[in-house]
C-alpha cells in the first residue's frame, strides 16, 4: 500500500514544470521534499489534488494501486488523499463546525445520515488532542485567522477526515515557533501506519519536529536527490548549489 507517483509530467500554458517526477511513499512513512522556489514542489502537491489550472501530459498517481487522474478533487479527497494548503483560503459565514461536518458526511455511504452526538464528540475529542480551544469550532473558516491558527485548522481537518495519506505544502510557511511546535505536535499524533505523510518544505527547521523517514532533493521538476533525515541538515548548511552541480555532472 502505497502512495505512488509515475513519471509525471504536467505543465500551466505552455511551460512544462514536472518533468518525469517518480516518488513512492509507503503507509506508515513520512517523506519530505526539499527544493529551492520554482523548482515544482507546489505544483507537485496541486496536481496531485486535482487542481484545473495544471495538465497532466504523461504519468500517473497511484493511491494504493488506483489512479487520482481522472477524478474530481473531492472524489480524490473521499478516495483517501488530503492536502494541507501553503496559503488555506477563508470561507467567511461557514463555521468550522459545520464545515467539518459537511466533510465527513460526505464521505458516509449514501443515505446515511451523520450522528450529532457522535460527531461532536469526536469533533471535541480531536481538539482535545491537538490542543485547540473547543470555542474555535464556533469561528467561521480561517476568517480572520492568524498564520497559526490556519494551519492548526488545517491539522484539525486532517484529523476529522483521517486520510490514508497527507500531502503537507510548506505547512511551515509563516510560522512563528511557538505555532511552528503547536502544528508539528499535531502531525505526530497523527502518524501512524495506516497513514503515510508528504511534507513540503523549504526549511529544514521543520524536520527537526516533523522528523522524516526520508528527505528528497527537487530540482527543475524531479527527484534528483535522497538520502536520510542528515540530508536536510547539509542542505540547510551549505544550500542546493552542490546538488545542481551533481545533477549537471551525471547528465
Amino acid at each position: 500500500m502505497s502512495l505512488s507517483i509515475q513519471n509525471l509530467h504536467a505543465k500551466i500554458t505552455d511551460r512544462e514544470i514536472l518533468r518525469g517526477l517518480s516518488l513512492e511513499i509507503p503507509k506508515g512513512e513520512v517523506h519530505a521534499i526539499m527544493g529551492k522556489n520554482g523548482s515544482g514542489k507546489s505544483t507537485l502537491a496541486k496536481v496531485m489534488a486535482g487542481h484545473p489550472t495544471y495538465e497532466v501530459t504523461s504519468g500517473d498517481v497511484l493511491l494504493d494501486g488506483k489512479s487520482l487522474l481522472g477524478l474530481e478533487p473531492d472524489e480524490r479527497s473521499r478516495a483517501g488523499l488530503f492536502l494541507a494548503f501553503q496559503y488555506p483560503m477563508e470561507v467567511p459565514g461557514v463555521t468550522i463546525a459545520n464545515f467539518l461536518r459537511a466533510a465527513v458526511q460526505a464521505r458516509l455511504p449514501k443515505g446515511e445520515e451523520l450522528d450529532a452526538v457522535e460527531y461532536y464528540e469526536t469533533l471535541y475529542s480531536k481538539m482535545d488532542a491537538l490542543k485547540i480551544d473547543r470555542k474555535f469550532t464556533a469561528r467561521s473558516v480561517n476568517d480572520g485567522f492568524s498564520g497559526g491558527e490556519k494551519k492548526r485548522c488545517e491539522i484539525l481537518q486532517m484529523a476529522m477526515l483521517e486520510p490514508s495519506y497527507s500531502v503537507l505544502d510548506e505547512t511551515d510557511s509563516g510560522l512563528d515557533i511557538d505555532a511552528l511546535k503547536i502544528v508539528s505536535e499535531g502531525v505526530n499524533a497523527l502518524r501512524s501506519p495506516d497513514r503515510g505523510f508528504l511534507v513540503i518544505t523549504h526549511y529544514q527547521r521543520l524536520l527537526n519536529y516533523i522528523v522524516p523517514d526520508v528527505v528528497h532533493v527537487m530540482v527543475d521538476g524531479r527527484i534528483v536527490l535522497s538520502g536520510e533525515k542528515d540530508l536536510a541538515l547539509k542542505l540547510e548548511a551549505e544550500g542546493y548549489d552542490w546538488v545542481e552541480k551533481e545533477v549537471l555532472a551525471s547528465a
